[in-house]
């Protein structure tokens, strides 16, 4: 909350988007509710319409208020790119997905005319989204292929990366993930190199979906391990951290105990802040198999402070088939 108010405060609006897109759901009703008053009054300031999107998806997503034709009514009364780029995202995130799709193509036969072909190119990319989300990974992939053509053209090397990062992950959703383990592998060693930590953690956890899809959870929690040391310092680590979470949550839903347990003490070595929340979990696991006694559990569970913690080993407790 404490960087979020600085970024209000600073009158950042990149960086508060930023980090409502990965801290949202830290924040109580309250909070939130504050936040996006703030929010609001600062992306209609500054004209920032990524940030007004989130303000108005965050506002319908968790507070049920409803300030979309209010969004709409300054598309129309603007009529930029960018405020109907926005837009049309905010339907995608909302699950208007054929509306959504209309107002992109609209957008890239607009884009395409003027010779703006940097727009075009974050079209293909949010159209393949709304593929994806719509199950036609065949025409989403032809879609990240337009995009990365795209972005070649214009020596966008960091967005090719993006795209091809992407293209890997549709091809094990089109049913090969073997032809997706070795393309992502194919993209580390010039991802390594470069140092980029967001899409290096992006490539381990879609490994990490890969191999849970296929009941390998010794591999999916490296892929884990893997995609939050490298998303440190970064707003992906947030990310990577909720995906451990779910893998936890399906190993205690699948009574897999001692996967959890003999996986933890690497997790508390690598990142030592959390060590009293990884033995916590692990002491959960050996609970739940009936090899420590109550009075154990609880003592390692006193030590987490961080209430948002204490939740989620409440959460992976409750797991049950």
């Amino acid at each position: 909350m404490e960087e979020i108010r600085k970024a209000i405060e600073e009158k950042d609006a990149k960086k508060l988007a930023a980090l409502l897109y990965y801290k949202v759901d830290e924040l109580s009703d309250e909070e939130l509710e504050e936040v996006l008053r703030e929010a609001e009054k600062l992306a209609l300031e500054a004209e920032d319409w990524e940030l007004y999107k989130l303000v108005v998806y965050y506002y319908h997503e968790f507070l049920n208020v409803d300030k979309i034709g209010e969004f709409e009514e300054i598309a129309e009364k603007k009529g930029t790119f960018e405020v109907r780029f926005h837009l049309a995202d905010l339907y995608f995130l909302i699950g208007e997905l054929e509306k959504s799709l209309a107002m992109y193509t609209s957008l890239l036969e607009e884009e395409i005319a003027k010779g703006n072909m940097r727009h075009a190119g974050e079209i293909y990319y949010n159209m393949a989204l709304i593929q994806e989300e719509l199950q036609d990974y065949e025409k989403a992939y032809e879609l990240l292929e337009r995009a990365e053509k795209t972005f070649e053209s214009l020596g966008d090397s960091e967005r090719v990366m993006e795209v091809k990062v992407y293209k890997a992950y549709v091809r094990f959703e089109m049913g090969e993930p073997n032809v997706a383990k070795a393309e992502l592998a194919k993209l580390l060693p010039e991802l390594v190199g470069s140092g980029n930590g967001r899409l290096l953690a992006e490539v381990h956890l879609s490994f990490e979906e890969i191999f849970e899809d296929g009941d390998n959870y010794e591999a999916a929690l490296q892929e884990c391990l893997y995609a939050m040391l490298r998303a440190v310092g970064t707003e992906y680590y947030d990310v990577a951290f909720d995906a451990l979470v779910d893998v936890l949550w399906q190993l205690f839903l699948e009574d897999d105990f001692s996967t959890v347990y003999n996986n933890m003490d690497m997790f508390a070595a690598a990142f030592p802040d959390l060590a009293d929340f990884f033995e916590g979990v692990k002491k959960l696991a050996l609970f739940k198999e009936g090899r420590i006694e109550e009075k154990e559990l609880t003592e390692a569970i006193e030590k987490v402070k961080d209430r948002r913690l204490l939740d989620l080993l409440e959460f992976l407790g409750e797991a049950e088939l």
